[in-house]
């Protein structure tokens, strides 16, 4: 396997990650939550920091580039959407355009909605796919600067990859995600499995991550808004994916279980 991923915690509830291609010993943070956190899984790893990839410019993805950059000389590559919006990019990508780290080659998927340059990074030989705040597990990033129509069509995009796709998210919301999953489609047995082990989990102290995307698109809602149950879920029958979509996530908002 060319690329190695490792997986800590950082911030409060942020997933960081070490992308470690094997081949070259070229090793990526996958945004930059915080600094030591990232400085410490290196040094447990025993890797050197070449790159880092940023998924989206909100401060608690990006906060740890200025410190890296000093410290490593790294090269830091993010969405050329919001260059304007983060300090310290070296290389602007977009959509479908080619990056490699070593002999391991990403493709940019266009993801707006959480931020409207949102970008997600795949791996297609390794099937590692890294989702920043756009898709979580059992769930997806609020809609801060979208709209519902280009985050769904974003979604779908992501849910066309391979089931085998491993899903690295920003965040830990997994529990939270799985209770408001459960009150919108609570017959789905796979995501009353997914619920459980998800419980299972967290209360052994154990992160919820990666997914896998085709566990995803049987039990999170989010990427079955074209799914006739779930738009009755949301007392949509009929109505335009998006529509339904846009309910699902102001269900989520305002959801207090």
């Amino acid at each position: 396997m060319t690329l190695i991923v490792d997986v800590f915690q950082a911030r409060q509830d942020n997933y960081g990650y070490l992308a470690h291609d094997t081949q070259t010993g070229r090793t990526a943070a996958i945004d930059a939550p915080e600094a030591l956190a990232i400085k410490t899984a290196l040094l447990h790893r025993g890797w050197t920091l070449s790159d880092i990839f940023i998924t989206h410019h909100h401060k608690d993805h990006v906060e740890g580039i200025a410190e890296l950059k000093r410290d490593f000389g790294v090269t830091v590559t993010g969405p050329r959407a919001e260059a304007d919006k983060i300090e310290g990019l070296d290389v602007l990508v977009g959509p479908g355009e080619p990056l490699a780290l070593g002999k391991t080659a990403f493709e940019i998927i266009a993801t707006p909605g959480h931020t409207l340059g949102h970008i997600a990074y795949f791996d297609r030989a390794g099937l590692h796919l890294f989702t920043g705040d756009a898709l979580f597990s059992l769930g997806c990033g609020r809609m801060f600067e979208g709209t519902p129509e280009p985050m769904w069509e974003g979604l779908k995009r992501l849910r066309a990859l391979p089931d085998d796709t491993l899903i690295y998210c920003g965040h830990e919301y997994t529990a939270a995600n799985a209770r408001y999953a459960l009150a919108v489609d609570p017959d789905n047995l796979d995501l009353k499995l997914r619920a459980g082990q998800v419980n299972t989990l967290r209360q052994a102290g154990r992160f919820t991550v990666p997914s896998r995307l085709g566990e995803e698109k049987r039990a999170n809602p989010f990427l079955r808004a074209d799914d006739p149950g779930i738009a009755a879920a949301m007392g949509l029958r009929g109505a335009e994916p998006f529509e339904v979509f846009a309910a699902l996530r102001k269900g989520k908002d305002e959801f207090k279980g």
